[in-house]
């Protein structure tokens, strides 16, 4: 979906019809609050996402959750270098005098949110935690909008990647850490011919 939105916007300059009401809407409801701009945004800062995967990271190492340790550490570095370095001068949008679409805050942000709803255990709390990532989506989304950075389209582009890249990384890391666990278990198990724990066999007689 993000790519098709993509390919409809590529080498666009201006506000599509969409994208012109919403900031519209946005302007005359919180047009001057850059204080609750700037908060609304905020979830979407490195100096706030990138402590909060230092965290999970952490706390999937003590757990010894491998599979969740290699894809907190993953799908977040794919998913911003493929927005930033592949797709946005392949789209080639702009906003004002920068690439704008997708949008790499939002990439961010989704992505990490993303990860966590997948770690979690519980459906519930996994339903609750995505519902509260919407909302902060959004939020977020507003906040852009407000401070001029991207059209709406470029946020709705941003979580479509992310919500496409996050799964198909968890599948990819989880088949191979399957694929490792047989490997290990074979090449831990039956001690060498001729002894019963692993030891040396005895040296002949002659």
């Amino acid at each position: 979906m993000f790519s098709l939105l993509g390919l409809l916007l590529a080498g666009d300059r201006g506000f599509s019809a969409p994208d012109a009401r919403i900031a519209g809407a946005v302007e005359n409801t919180l047009g001057g609050n850059e204080f609750l701009l700037r908060l609304l945004v905020l979830p979407t800062e490195p100096y706030v996402l990138l402590p909060a995967l230092a965290l999970l990271a952490t706390a999937c190492a003590v757990r010894r959750h491998w599979t969740g340790l290699a894809l907190t550490l993953a799908a977040p570095s794919i998913a911003v270098m493929l927005s930033s370095w592949v797709l946005k001068p392949w789209f080639g949008r702009y906003y004002d005098d920068h690439l704008a679409y997708p949008s790499g805050h939002t990439v961010s942000l989704v992505t990490t949110l993303a990860v966590v709803v997948l770690l979690i255990r519980t459906a519930r709390t996994a339903l609750l935690v995505a519902l509260a990532g919407v909302v902060l989506t959004a939020g977020a989304g507003i906040g852009m909008i407000g401070l001029h950075y991207h059209y709406a389209t470029d946020v709705a582009g941003g979580a479509g990647l992310s919500v496409a890249v996050v799964p198909v990384v968890a599948a990819l890391v989880t088949t191979a850490t399957r694929t490792r666990r047989p490997a290990r278990a074979r090449s831990g198990g039956s001690p060498p011919a001729g002894t019963s724990s692993g030891t040396r066999p005895g040296a002949s007689p002659r």
